[in-house]
């Protein structure tokens, strides 16, 4: 059986770092993030006895080494949950992503979401968004909450039925627009989770992340744009002070990273524009601001040397139903 799915990836809000369990991607607390669109990974699964092993195709590239385990692993989740006698079958799975991948714009996300939303659909499972998420959790903890879409919560736990993503309810995604400014610098996100813990602050950072949380729910919840926002900035600074105190001293940031911080604080508090900025674990920037501030917001990052566009708040991981859509 063959199906196709789409997802968004996600701009980190209040962000998870390290993990208690390596296999089952279990993090150690909370975290919430924002779809963003319509960047986007499309994903077309099929189990076929004409196949003689599994096979894994991103932007045309064949997968291998870690990258094949990881996706293996969201494959065998789905297999082991599925009742249809054709997952016994190999697996062709082929991607592609409408943005650039590795670059801190979360890829990972869309692209685990995306490839669970079509296994369960190519092994017949009846599964909710909520229980997809823990099959694409497996691959990356960011992409259970693509899978949930808009802006969610994922909850930490030791099981399936506590660390699963749910929606937040808010209408801030009518409102809000994210000037991406692209600045290229490889990253290597397993390796900062692996040695998270090490770092001398992770205590201190896990002291706080909970409030963190409860803050940017209710933020969330009572429309605050600002609040919300402001608290995400926070955050990706105590990401980055963490990440950077670990045993391999993380870096992400570039020149050009620094130099958007500093338009995005001149335009806030020398313009009174309500833009922040926020970066998960890499060099490119989210800018976030309001749609009737977006275009000039836009003008201004760019003034800045690097590349731009603006993306809005994506929904949940879907199936694409129409034949055209698959991939192979």
């Amino acid at each position: 059986m063959k199906a196709t799915a789409m997802a968004h990836p996600i701009q980190g809000l209040v962000k998870y770092h390290g993990m208690r369990d390596d296999i089952e991607r279990l993090p150690y607390h909370d975290s919430i993030s924002v779809c963003t669109a319509p960047s986007h990974t499309r994903t077309t699964v099929e189990f076929s006895m004409d196949c003689d092993d599994d096979v894994y195709v991103v932007d045309g590239e064949e997968l291998e080494g870690r990258a094949f385990d990881r996706l293996e692993t969201v494959v065998d989740k789905a297999r082991g949950l599925s009742d249809a006698a054709h997952t016994v079958y190999p697996v062709r799975i082929e991607s592609e992503n409408s943005f650039p991948s590795n670059v801190g714009l979360g890829s990972s996300s869309s692209g685990f979401a995306a490839a669970a939303m079509a296994l369960a659909e190519a092994a017949e499972l009846d599964a909710s968004l909520a229980e997809i998420s823990t099959i694409a959790r497996v691959g990356s903890a960011s992409a259970a909450r693509s899978v949930t879409g808009a802006f969610s919560q994922l909850y930490t736990g030791l099981n399936d039925e506590d660390c699963r993503s749910r929606r937040i309810p808010t209408n801030l995604h009518e409102d809000v627009k994210t000037v991406v400014a692209l600045v290229p610098y490889h990253k290597e996100t397993e390796s900062a989770h692996r040695e998270a813990a090490d770092s001398h602050m992770f205590q201190a950072r896990n002291a706080h992340i909970h409030g963190q949380i409860a803050e940017m729910r209710d933020a969330l919840r009572d429309d605050d744009f600002e609040r919300a926002f402001e608290l995400a900035e926070h955050d990706s600074l105590s990401l980055a002070a963490t990440t950077m105190t670990g045993p391999a001293g993380w870096v992400y940031w570039q020149p050009a990273t620094l130099a958007v911080f500093n338009r995005v604080r001149e335009l806030r508090e020398e313009e009174g524009i309500p833009v922040y900025f926020s970066t998960d674990t890499g060099a490119s920037v989210y800018v976030n601001t309001l749609e009737e501030h977006a275009e000039y917001v836009e003008e201004q990052v760019a003034d800045c040397g690097v590349s731009t566009t603006t993306w809005g708040v994506g929904g949940p991981a879907r199936l694409l139903e129409d034949e055209d859509d698959h991939l192979f």
